[in-house]
């Protein structure tokens, strides 16, 4: 038997299982040509003949050309690769994405200087540059997504993606495959593969508001989560690993929920490495002026409304609210303000404002009916002071360009039935 002929300086290549395996099967001569782009080799394309003869000059100048374009032809299909999986990455991130622009008008930033809440800054200040697991706790509508975020901004993570999930929000039968999303088939319904918030948060951070609601059968797969970094898509064998910082947020109690049976200790403590508690906001009375201040520009912004000012007894007595709802219920309540103000100062409905009939978190009784009537009394006196001051500018005119109504911004239909319900009438002192 002749020796193979060799036309390349892959000689090596000879000893390789599928040039061996094209032996045995009776291929004689081989040609190996370096795929080449852009400076750079990109493979070889082996071609072998079942005659002994060696490939001419002509075949091998013939196959350089076609070797270039195979080069040409793989790189492109490399780059398409590139860009599909770039596209993939982006088109997983887009839902996430879309959801924080909807969101766009909650808490921008951090408001407020309060004693209480300079304290939460600092502990968030010092939690954010490492990669430990936090527990934020704190009352709905304290914020506490917006201090997740901060400590996500401050982290080194801050580039990468901020994925949050409501764990209340979603069906109890449909959480394992928000977190860890599922393959196609995987029950009735999955007719697509869905990719898991665990997944879209690799190398980011993963915020899980309402920890406290995920079911016991699902708090063991994310404690696997946290310690080995390790997870399945719903319907798969294939183990696949994330990078994802966990935040995770509740306003229930965790320990006495563990001691029920509740929730996994394990989980608990896995969870609790660094516990941030957000004050409510009655125990930060000092920021609530600063957060009506801006609410009311946030608001008239987006409304294209031109609210100047912002009487003193309305923000005394939004000042003095409780507020069972905390910065949440404020923000509502000054949206609704800016949506009824018709001139230059903010409107506050009285009737926004309604004491719920369980007291609030921590046992303390309200007592409403005493409150609500102050309160009630002083924006009435605001609203007849400032009525009776337009009346007295235009010489009682209450109609007219010049007129009251007009120096309100009201209709002049409505200042009747104001000044009706408030008993001012032109002898009125």
């Amino acid at each position: 038997m002749k020796p193979l002929t060799l036309q390349s300086p892959f000689a090596g290549w000879l000893n390789s299982p599928i040039v061996q395996i094209a032996i045995r099967e009776g291929l004689k001569s081989f040609s190996f040509l370096p795929l080449i782009s852009r400076d750079r080799a990109i493979g070889v394309l082996v071609l072998g003949r079942l005659r002994d003869d060696a490939f001419s000059q002509a075949d091998i100048g013939f196959l350089g050309q076609v070797a270039n374009q195979i080069a040409l032809a793989v790189e492109n299909a490399l780059d398409y690769r590139e860009i599909r999986e770039l596209k993939e990455q982006l088109s997983k991130e887009k839902l996430y994405l879309e959801d924080e622009i909807r969101t766009e008008m909650n808490f921008a930033q951090v408001i407020g200087n309060s004693a209480s809440l300079r304290k939460v800054l600092k502990r968030v200040a010092t939690v954010a540059p490492t990669d430990s697991t936090v527990l934020i706790y704190g009352e709905t509508g304290t914020g506490k997504e917006l201090i997740a975020r901060a400590i996500h901004d401050l982290s080194p993570r801050q580039s990468k993606p901020f994925v949050k999930l409501n764990c209340a929000a979603i069906p109890t039968g449909l959480l394992e495959s928000e977190l860890f999303g599922h393959e196609k088939g995987a029950f009735t319904g999955a007719i697509a593969q869905r990719i898991g918030r665990f997944e879209v948060a690799d190398g980011g951070t993963i915020f899980l508001d309402e920890i406290g609601e995920i079911p016991l059968e699902l708090q063991t797969k994310l404690l696997r989560v946290l310690q080995e970094r390790e997870f399945e898509r719903l319907g798969s064998s294939r183990t696949l690993r994330t990078d994802a910082r966990l935040i995770a947020a509740t306003n229930r109690d965790l320990e006495a929920m563990v001691s029920e049976q509740k929730f996994r200790s394990d989980l608990f403590f896995r969870l609790n490495v660094f516990p941030v508690h957000v004050p409510p906001l009655r125990e930060r009375q000092g920021d609530i002026p600063l957060l009506v201040r801006h609410f009311t520009q946030q608001f008239s912004r987006h409304m294209n409304r031109a609210i100047e000012t912002i009487p003193s007894a309305a923000m005394d007595a939004l000042s003095r609210y409780h507020w069972p709802g905390n910065v949440r219920e404020l923000q509502n309540v000054i949206e609704r303000a800016v949506i009824i103000s018709t001139g230059p100062a903010l409107s506050v409905d009285v009737a926004d404002l309604k004491f719920p009939k369980a007291g609030p978190p921590g046992g303390k009784v309200m007592s409403p009916k005493p409150r609500n009537g102050a309160l009630q009394s002083v924006l009435e006196e605001t609203e007849r002071q400032q009525i009776l001051k337009a009346l007295k500018e235009s010489d009682w005119v209450v109609a007219g360009p010049q007129g009251a109504a007009a120096l309100l911004g009201m209709n002049r239909s409505t200042l009747q039935v104001r000044m009706r319900k408030l008993g001012i009438s032109r002898g009125t002192a």
